[in-house]
This record gives structure tokens, sequence and C-alpha cells, in this order.
């Protein structure tokens, strides 16, 4: 039985995230739609890292296993993006190939990197809109740099998961966080193996927070102390979001 990986491009902004749901038109749902005119069978995708409704994919990565493959490998993508295309869909199949049964889209990741996109200038773009959070007033990237050191590492980050966060453990180690300003835009790039629902979003918008001065650099450090959602700042919009690669 061929395990097939794919590849996956999408704007998250009309979905309601990637698992599907019978309330909504989801990521998931509409490839493994196009799987079955494909296959004329049901075939379950395996993902590397579930988004949420909003957020966006540059490079996501996903599995399913196959009894007969009818087409070639390396066709699957093509016809994946006839189908998705026909129903409009904002989703693009930047690669298929046959790996090793050994091979899982969530259980072999090694990194994951994510890029969070704030627009910060005094008008807003339409341009950038559902892309970005726009934010009009003035940020101070060397406050957040600084504070953003208290994340690395391993810690304790349940001030930093959403109350409806399902994971065991709130024990998570980030590997890197790197914060430029780039023209309009401050981009935020977050590395590590695994993060909590919400995670990376709540840790821009406590970011934010110290940029604008509302909070000191070191109340990040007692912020992951309390372990107390209560106390970090607010969650970023998902539309800033974007799974930007993962490491196997």
């Amino acid at each position: 039985m061929p395990r097939i990986k794919i590849k996956i491009e999408y704007d998250g902004t009309n979905y309601v995230g990637w698992q599907a749901q019978r309330n909504g038109v989801s990521i998931q749902g509409e490839i493994e739609d196009s799987l079955r005119k494909i296959f004329n069978q049901e075939i379950k995708l395996y993902v590397a890292g579930r988004t949420d409704a909003g957020v966006h994919a540059l490079s996501q990565v996903a599995h399913f296993d196959i009894e007969t493959l009818s087409i070639k490998t390396d066709k699957i993508f093509r016809a994946l993006n006839f189908f998705l295309k026909k129903k409009k869909n904002k989703i693009t199949i930047l690669e298929s190939n046959i790996v090793n049964k050994n091979f899982h889209s969530r259980f072999s990741v090694k990194k994951k990197y994510y890029l969070y996109q704030v627009f910060n200038r005094e008008t807003k773009s339409y341009i950038q809109e559902n892309r970005v959070w726009f934010i009009p007033q003035k940020i101070n990237i060397e406050r957040m740099k600084n504070a953003a050191e208290y994340f690395l590492g391993k810690n304790d980050l349940n001030a930093f998961r959403s109350i409806d966060c399902q994971a065991k453990s709130s024990i998570r180690t980030i590997d890197e966080i790197k914060i430029k300003k780039e023209l309009d835009f401050i981009k935020f790039r977050i590395s590590g193996k695994s993060f909590l629902h919400n995670q990376i979003r709540i840790m821009v918008g406590t970011l934010i927070q110290v940029g604008k001065e509302i909070l000191k650099e070191t109340d990040i450090k007692r912020i992951i102390q309390s372990k107390d959602r209560k106390n970090a700042g607010p969650t970023a919009p998902s539309s800033g979001l974007y799974l930007e690669k993962i490491i196997y």
C-alpha cells in the first residue's frame, strides 16, 4: 500500500481551518473531496499540524495511504489542483511523492517554522487585508527582541495556550525567535518541534504589548512563571499567521 506525501499552500481566510467539520468548508475536506474524485474511494489525510480558521500555510505537509495507484505519483498534485481550482478553492498542491511507510506527516516532524506578520503604519492597507495584523501605533522592536529571549528553550507555556487546548502537557521548547522590521512589516519567525493551541498568536499578542510599552520586557518571565493565561496578552488575529516550513 503506497504512502503519498503532499506539500500544500493555502490562503486560510475563507476556511474553518484545516480539520474537516460539518459546519463549514475546511482545507482537509476540500482536498479529501478532490482525492475521492481522482481515485473513486474515500481517502483520509494525515497532516503535520492543524491550522485554525484564517491561518495560512506556505508549506503544509500531509500524507495518505492508498491500495492501488491509478495514476503516476508525480501527476497526483496536478490532478488535485485541477479539482481544487474547479471549486475555486484557494488551495494549491505544490508536489506529491511516494514516501517510506515509516514516514508520518505529524509524528516524523523535527521542526516547524511559523511566520507572523504585523502591518505597522498609520494608514490601513486593503491589499494586505486578511494577510496581516494591522497595528497603527508605534511599536518598539528592540523591546520585543529583548523580551522574546525569555521564551527561548524549554518552558511551561501554560499561560500562552487557549482554554480549549487539549494537550496533556504545556511544556514546549522554542528553538528560535527572530523579530525584524521590513518596510511597513514587522515579521516574527518562531521555530520549534511542536506548539500549543494558539501559542504563537498569544506570544505575539503579548510581545506587541511589550512593544507598545504596556508591559515591561521582564514581564514575559513573570507571565511564564505564573502559568496563568489571564496574565498574558491578547491572542493575535489568525490573519497574520503562516505555517512557513516543516523539517523532517
